[in-house]
């Protein structure tokens, strides 16, 4: 048993650090928040560093690297800065489906242009009227000759507003029993559909989420991902990799407050010592520290354990997104709690991550979602 990484990825998270040293600006991440921007220029750097994609394919533009390589990036470019480094996480959203299950055409077309940071695509699986269920769809599409038609409303969709394709889950046969074996995902550019963003939210506001709306949206039969009607099935394992996608955000978000509140801690003065000489404030640092740890080598070993092809049980990577996710608001909460007055102030920054910690309970399947899994599969009721 081997926890050290190697020489390449250690390479790999000195480059990420360098980058956000030298590219993310603090006043400039004010700014993006403030006024619910993307920041189109800092992904195009970091996707000329090859920081986008690299678990893609080479021959696609990727690196050719696996699970854990993009952890480690997504994990420092969020300690680093939370939102900024949701934003670059986000950018190839739900791509994975076309690497995993697209065509040689398919991924040629697309997936370049996302890791070159010149298309940021979109997952579209949640409804109003069904949330965290996608064994229930009302979007449907129909065949029409040589085309997809597509009617039917997505929303919390990450980068609705702001993507040039997105890849939705739709119900091509109504009559399949149970209805998620008659799924299946497509490929839809944004000229077919309408995007209206949802406004101002908790955290991540750089971010773009929307409700997309299909009405009798058009494209060819061709933009079909996959074998027909296993749409539901491909969504499942893209979640059990972008669970682990989401873990390291949550490690790196906890890392960055943590770094925060020591550095505090360390210069702020309280009854003639630092808050760092104070137990009760070197005990809320030594908890912190070890619950990163912990998720630490949880979400590690998750990127691991899918890197090696052992896709057939999630129990691991809910494992990762539940705790790590858990232990980034935990730590997030202690960190504004030691800044005291100043840690609920923007200009020092835990506040902000804070509000971005929470969101990773959330998407990619709630905390409560990442149980259910996890019990299953402890209990045996589901297999492969």
């Amino acid at each position: 048993m081997n926890f050290e990484l190697t020489e390449e990825q250690k390479d790999i998270v000195e480059a990420v650090r360098e980058f956000c040293e030298k590219e993310f600006d603090k006043e400039l991440a004010l700014k993006y928040e403030t006024e619910h921007k993307y920041p189109f220029d800092l992904l195009r750097k970091a996707a000329k560093l090859g920081f986008v994609g690299v678990h893609y394919p080479e021959e696609y533009g990727g690196q050719g690297l696996g699970t854990l390589e993009n952890a480690l990036i997504v994990e420092e470019m969020c300690r680093a800065d939370s939102g900024l480094g949701t934003c670059l996480l986000l950018s190839d959203f739900a791509c994975e489906i076309i690497k995993w299950f697209g065509t040689h055409e398919q991924k040629a077309a697309y997936l370049p242009k996302v890791c070159a940071g010149e298309w940021i695509s979109a997952g579209a699986f949640t409804e109003p009227n069904h949330g965290s269920d996608i064994t229930e769809m009302d979007t449907v599409a129909v065949k029409d000759g040589d085309e997809w038609v597509i009617n039917g409303t997505k929303t919390f969709i990450s980068n609705g507003g702001i993507c040039n394709f997105a890849i939705v889950l739709c119900q091509t046969n109504p009559n399949a029993t149970p209805k998620y074996r008659g799924m299946s995902t497509i490929i839809v550019p944004k000229e077919q559909f309408e995007a209206i963003d949802l406004g101002l939210k908790m955290g991540i506001r750089m971010t773009s989420t929307a409700e997309l709306s299909f009405r009798d949206a058009r494209v060819p039969l061709e933009n079909l991902v996959g074998e027909e009607n296993r749409g539901f099935y491909q969504v499942l394992e893209f979640f059990d990799e972008s669970r682990i996608e989401v873990a390291a955000q949550a490690l790196g978000i906890a890392e960055g407050a943590l770094e925060r509140a020591i550095a505090y801690a360390k210069e702020r003065r309280q009854f003639d010592v630092t808050l760092a000489d104070m137990p009760v404030i070197r005990h809320k640092i030594a908890e912190m520290a070890t619950k990163i740890e912990a998720a630490k080598n949880l979400v590690y070993k998750a990127a691991w354990n899918f890197d090696q092809g052992r896709r057939i049980d999630p129990k691991l990577t809910s494992m990762a997104k539940y705790f790590a996710s858990r232990v980034a608001n935990e730590v997030c909460y202690e960190a504004v709690q030691i800044l005291g007055g100043y840690g609920y102030m923007t200009e020092y920054e835990v506040e902000r991550f804070a509000r971005d910690a929470r969101i990773t309970e959330i998407y990619e399947g709630t905390s409560e979602i990442q149980k259910n899994t996890i019990a299953d599969f402890m209990i045996g009721k589901r297999r492969g």
